[in-house]
């Protein structure tokens, strides 16, 4: 069975997002500085060869460890899962050719046809809950990975229902002060996890770990 791994940015303090992280807030002077805090939490992967030829940003860009890492992540997810802010967001600045490249499962209540973009992306909305959508992404990604993009509820859903494998946590060194953490309204019996890598560097320290009892192979 393909395996389930979250793979997100975090701020040093725990947040995923920025206090009023939307577009619509981008000009409000409340929260005029969550773009500057995102760019710093997400800095390093803007750097990426990967990244920019996935969004067609043009030649460039680093090589090495982190790269590769990036590389894998992506190429090994064969479904995506993520909420409806989450999408709400990526629908206003995700390119025509939006980066998943798979099949993605929205958790929402809105009922929607499915939106199919360039490249390989369509995106399925899913009013059934979480369990639903997990099912319908295995389904989906076959004998490759499923990857819950986010946000922080959605992430906390699936760890609370114990099927989480593996995190990917890029921890960068800037303090939020505020926002959407991450390892908030968690239940007891969680799972447990051990390290499996750490890939250090000045701009992110990349975290992976693996659900003890798992043997940590990706798809």
């Amino acid at each position: 069975m393909s395996k389930v791994f979250v793979n997100i940015g975090l701020s040093l303090d725990g947040y995923m997002a920025p206090e009023g992280m939307a577009v619509e807030h981008w000009d409000t002077p409340e929260y005029k500085g969550w773009g500057a805090k995102w760019g710093a939490l997400m800095g390093w992967i803007l750097k990426q060869q990967y990244f920019r030829e996935n969004l067609k940003f043009g030649p460039g860009g680093e090589t090495g460890p982190v790269n590769d890492m990036l590389r894998h992540t992506m190429e090994r997810a064969g479904a995506s899962i993520m909420g409806k802010r989450m999408f709400d967001q990526g629908e206003r600045s995700w390119p025509e050719e939006a980066p998943f490249h798979t099949p993605v499962y929205v958790i929402t209540h809105e009922a929607r046809a499915p939106w199919v973009r360039p490249g390989g992306t369509t995106f399925y909305f899913v009013n059934e809950g979480p369990g639903r959508a997990l099912e319908e992404a295995r389904a989906a990604a076959g004998d490759k990975d499923v990857r819950i993009s986010g946000g922080p509820e959605v992430i906390q859903q699936y760890l609370n229902m114990g099927v989480v494998d593996e995190l990917e946590i890029a921890l960068a060194p800037v303090l939020f002060g505020g926002g959407r953490r991450l390892f908030e309204n968690l239940q007891d019996g969680l799972p447990q996890f051990r390290v499996e890598q750490v890939l250090g560097t000045p701009d992110a320290t990349h975290l992976r770990y693996v659900r003890v009892g798992s043997d940590g192979a990706g798809g």
